[in-house]
């Protein structure tokens, strides 16, 4: 029966390839640049969550002071929920484009927690994604989206900051090209044990050392979560899996990139696998010191290059 449930709703697949590593003139991602907006996103006076309004909005004007220094245009979009006023932040490059690919993370924590992992390292990522593509010169816009109300109480409700601006999006007929969502990119470890999966007889075929990073798709992803699964793969950066499944395994749909679905939009999740990985989730044990950067700056690295192959 595990195995058919793997057969109807999951398709993990692993490509080892034998091609050429594509050239870049990336050589490396500076960990000192990375660690600095790892320490400006978690190092407050109090945690960045849905009560701490104040701290929210600190952490989004970090995130626009940063995007303003490479990004076309910057602004926030504020919405409003229980007469208090959050924001997301939009950073674009290629605005002369007309189709767009998002590229998005949140900012906000659950609890009272530093919530390095849980997701500043996604910020972190999609900071470091907009310094670097800013430099070239792509055929489509792209929009660098920091979400804030990801977390509960609002997951799976219209007031996520993701649902806010996936429905702008959708009410203004305004084309995807597809949705990046970075979602816990930054803990890795080398022990065995370290790594589950949603379908235990997974384990028996991949492994149970938690060292690589996934690209999570569903039915919806559609021949964009192909290519990014297929592109990050060729880098071979660091090792890749695709997981593909519907809602029904656990943690497929687990972030921001649910809503661009919900509008049937092609989405797919860059994940390190968040609790079927990373013990501190939701924790205050979720701090810099876990992260690995080094693996973290390779993940950068190969979504970089990706998307810069997009056609």
């Amino acid at each position: 029966m595990k195995q058919l449930l793997i057969l109807m709703f999951l398709v993990v697949s692993i490509t080892i390839n034998s091609q050429t590593k594509p050239i870049d003139s990336i050589k490396h991602i500076s960990q000192t640049r990375v660690k600095k907006d790892l320490l400006k996103i978690t190092k407050t006076p109090k945690s960045r969550n849905y009560k701490n309004i104040e701290t929210l909005n600190n952490v989004a004007n970090y995130i626009k002071s940063e995007l303003i220094k490479v990004c076309d245009t910057v602004s926030f979009q504020p919405f409003s929920i229980n007469k208090k006023t959050y924001k997301n932040v939009i950073g674009s490059i290629g605005t002369n484009n007309k189709e767009r690919l998002i590229i998005g993370a949140h900012y906000d924590v659950c609890g009272n927690q530093q919530g390095a992992d849980d997701n500043a390292s996604g910020v972190v990522g999609l900071l470091e994604l907009a310094r670097l593509l800013s430099k070239n010169k792509l055929n489509y816009r792209i929009d660098f989206v920091a979400y804030t109300l990801e977390e509960p109480p609002f997951f799976r409700t219209k007031q996520m900051g993701s649902y806010i601006h996936a429905n702008y999006l959708h009410k203004n007929n305004i084309s995807v090209k597809g949705m990046i969502c970075l979602e816990m990119i930054g803990f890795y470890s080398d022990k065995k044990g370290s790594q589950n999966y949603p379908i235990p007889d997974m384990q028996l075929q991949y492994g149970d050392i938690g060292n690589f990073i996934t690209v999570v798709q569903s039915e919806k992803s559609g021949e964009f979560g192909k290519q990014i699964e297929q592109k990050m793969q060729q880098q071979d950066i660091i090792k890749t899996i695709s997981f593909k499944g519907s809602s029904l395994v656990s943690g497929v749909d687990f972030s921001d990139h649910l809503n661009y679905w919900n509008f049937n939009s092609p989405a797919v999740m860059v994940t390190n696998t968040a609790f079927y990985r990373n013990k501190n989730y939701h924790t205050k044990k979720d701090t810099i010191e876990t992260l690995g950067l080094d693996k973290m700056c390779a993940v950068i690295k190969q979504l970089y290059i990706t998307i810069k192959q997009l056609k």
